[in-house]
């Protein structure tokens, strides 16, 4: 456990950031080994279907994920305020509710997969390898939320090195097992889908192991836990927003798809190379509001509001100077980074010019996901929620729309730097509101909790 209500806040932010940012990396090469393995060893119509999967399982679990974020909210806080008994109370009731939701995704999932990859007009070569890989892909949701529910309450409670030497190890087993399955047993994109099930399961069940030996206060004993209706619906206050945003954001990725889906199948796994390489671009903005989060969780739990904003003054500088190192190695090496994924020349140019476009504006994703992470952190969800659907569904979509009417494929990437212009100045107009203070959910007596910021 790690408190993070005294000491310097910019070391503290950093040290608590880069074992996220390490295991989120860990985590994404499941799906970059995937690619090139698919890419490489099977074909791009393959590597289409890969891509495509991504939006739809992004789609289906995403509002579970956003409701377990609210749930770590409501620890940092009451581990900032040192109550422990309400801390326990949160844990039982989050686990319970993933179980129940791994479920419930698992059988939509299945059930809705075949009309959902019809309905963005997938291509019909790519159609039954989508399908195929999704199914089996699928039996892994309970393992998956299982330990990103664990992993989630122990970065509530300061420790985010844990999940991350779980992760180091899951992601080689699934590298291992993507070769065998592959290129040994040669069971294609299906062999591909299973080894991160497998991957999954295996380092949930370690987490749960290490946590009921070590850690017995967070120990996990289903036939013990109580769920708590009070605590899950301050849960559903913070967390429904993230939720909702989360979907928002997937369904809106599934009509991006629709509209890449026009241009064919080179087009389809040229944006599935890049978002992959999208993906490692975009963490450290996300793990170092990850952090922030936590940090201002704590610290408004323990009434140090000063702290929150040398915080987050902490975290610009750190996420910027980073974005701009990100950026110019993409510059750099867009085509050699494409060629890594596949030997089709068309998919490399085609993501190339991506990848000369879009990473020019990571800087100001990195200082929009900086300013939500204060908002978050406070427990004020409902309005980068609001924020999100407007950048996506009224701005990226109808502009990549429009865009790729008149330039093509690369209309469609010139939506993606707008939307986050039209982010960051909607949450920067908020958070100098200072509303945001108003929704925390450890209350103190006779805190000044809105006005305008220092």
């Amino acid at each position: 456990m790690k408190d993070l209500t005294t000491g310097k806040e910019g070391k503290l932010i950093l040290h608590f950031a880069l074992p996220m940012l390490a295991g989120n990396v860990f985590q994404q090469l499941y799906n970059v080994v995937d690619s090139i393995v698919v890419g490489r060893a099977i074909g791009k119509e393959a590597l289409a279907a890969v891509g495509a999967n991504f939006p739809f399982i992004f789609a289906l679990i995403s509002f579970v994920v956003g409701i377990a974020i609210g749930s770590t909210v409501i620890i940092s806080q009451f581990f900032g305020a040192g109550k422990m008994a309400e801390v326990k109370r949160t844990i039982d009731t989050l686990y319970i509710f993933m179980f129940f939701a791994a479920l419930a995704v698992t059988v939509l999932g299945i059930l809705f997969a075949g009309f959902i990859f019809h309905l963005i007009d997938l291509p019909a070569d790519v159609l039954p390898s989508a399908v195929q890989y999704f199914r089996v892909y699928s039996l892994g949701f309970i393992f998956f939320f299982g330990f990103q529910g664990t992993s989630a309450i122990m970065r509530g409670l300061g420790d985010s090195k844990t999940p991350f030497y779980f992760l180091v190890g899951s992601t080689l087993m699934n590298i291992a097992l993507d070769l065998v399955f592959v290129l040994v047993f040669h069971w294609g994109i299906g062999g591909v889908a299973a080894a991160t099930v497998v991957s999954q399961a295996a380092a949930f069940f370690a987490i749960i192991f290490y946590m009921n030996r070590y850690h017995k206060f967070l120990d996990f004993r289903p036939r013990h836990m109580v769920f708590d209706k009070v605590i899950f619906k301050k849960s559903l206050k913070i967390g429904l927003p993230t939720g909702f945003q989360q979907t928002f954001v997937a369904v809106g990725f599934l009509a991006l798809y629709r509209i890449v889906n026009m241009f064919g199948t080179s087009t389809i796994a040229a944006y599935s190379i890049a978002v992959r390489i999208d993906s490692f671009a975009a963490m450290p903005a996300m793990n170092f509001s990850s952090a922030l989060a936590t940090f201002v969780g704590q610290n408004i739990g323990a009434g140090k509001m000063e702290r929150v904003h040398k915080g987050l003054k902490a975290t610009l500088v750190m996420a910027n100077m980073v974005a701009v190192a990100i950026s110019v190695l993409a510059l750099l090496f867009a085509k050699p980074l494409m060629e890594v994924f596949t030997k089709d020349q068309q998919v490399v140019e085609i993501g190339k010019h991506y990848l000369l476009i879009v990473p020019v504006f990571y800087i100001i994703f990195a200082t929009m996901f900086s300013i939500n992470g204060v908002m978050r952190g406070a427990g004020d969800t409902m309005i980068p929620m609001v924020f999100t659907i407007i950048s996506l569904w009224f701005v990226r979509i109808p502009a990549s729309w429009l865009l790729s009417l008149k330039f093509g494929a690369i209309g469609i990437w010139w939506g993606i730097p707008i939307a986050w212009f039209v982010s960051l100045i909607l949450a920067f107009t908020y958070y100098k509101t200072g509303r945001w203070k108003s929704k925390a959910v450890v209350k103190r007596a006779g805190e000044k909790v809105a006005g305008q910021l220092e």
